[in-house]
């Protein structure tokens, strides 16, 4: 894969642990806490597409989707817990890097790369998940779809990115956790790698197409190299 002139990673999911906060209160949760992580994650998505899809005047902001989700979840599963509520969104907003994220940055830094994350999130959002994280040192931009008031897989986000660097799509190689991500940035003309972490069947005919798949970040610099 020729050199980019940035690689841009999705956060969630791709870069931070998305289910960290809800295995944190597995001992108040007990065995259901996957599950619920699992909805919450879904119902998020859910919400920040329907939001785009219905108009700019129904676009609300991810933290506020994320918190919206988290309620329906606890209220379909009948959890009347405010505190563990508030307790959880305090924790999505430090989610942990997955345990190779931060080797994986420092071996593209050092061999040139610039890095970038675009994401749903915003921008105070990221900034605390990043510093959370002990990332926020090896990344050279954090865009974010608060700027375009819209969600991916809109193609208005993955447009940030080019503008951001000045470049045409495929001058950039966008990593996601996230099949239904990769499938818009690939769309758009981008360079694109998918981080499979659970073993998920290909979806999108990414694997038809030529991606790249990865079983975590550890890959990634050995693959640009």
């Amino acid at each position: 894969m020729p050199a980019p002139e940035a690689v841009v990673f999705d956060a969630y999911g791709t870069l931070l642990d998305v289910n960290a906060a809800m295995a944190a209160q597995a001992v108040r949760l007990g065995d259901r806490w996957p599950l619920l992580s699992s909805e919450w994650r879904a119902k998020q998505l859910e919400y920040s597409w329907v939001r785009s899809l219905t108009g700019a005047a129904h676009y609300e902001n991810f933290w506020l989707c994320t918190r919206d989700a988290l309620a329906f979840v606890f209220a379909n599963h009948g959890i009347d817990d405010a505190p563990l509520q508030k307790e959880l969104m305090q924790a999505y907003s430090t989610l942990p890097a997955y345990p190779e994220v931060p080797a994986m940055l420092r071996a593209l830094r050092g061999g040139g790369i610039t890095t970038a994350i675009l994401s749903n999130g915003t921008p105070g959002m990221l900034a605390d998940a990043v510093a959370a994280a002990g990332i926020e040192t090896l990344l050279d931009e954090i865009l974010s779809v608060e700027s375009v008031a819209v969600f991916k897989p809109d193609p208005r986000v993955y447009r940030l990115a080019t503008r951001q660097f000045g470049c045409a799509p495929d001058d950039l190689v966008f990593v996601s956790g996230n099949a239904w991500d990769a499938q818009a940035a690939l769309a758009f003309g981008m360079r694109v790698v998918r981080v499979n972490r659970t073993g998920a069947p290909d979806e999108y005919g990414l694997a038809e197409a030529g991606v790249p798949e990865l079983r975590d970040l550890a890959g990634l610099p050995g693959l640009l190299a």
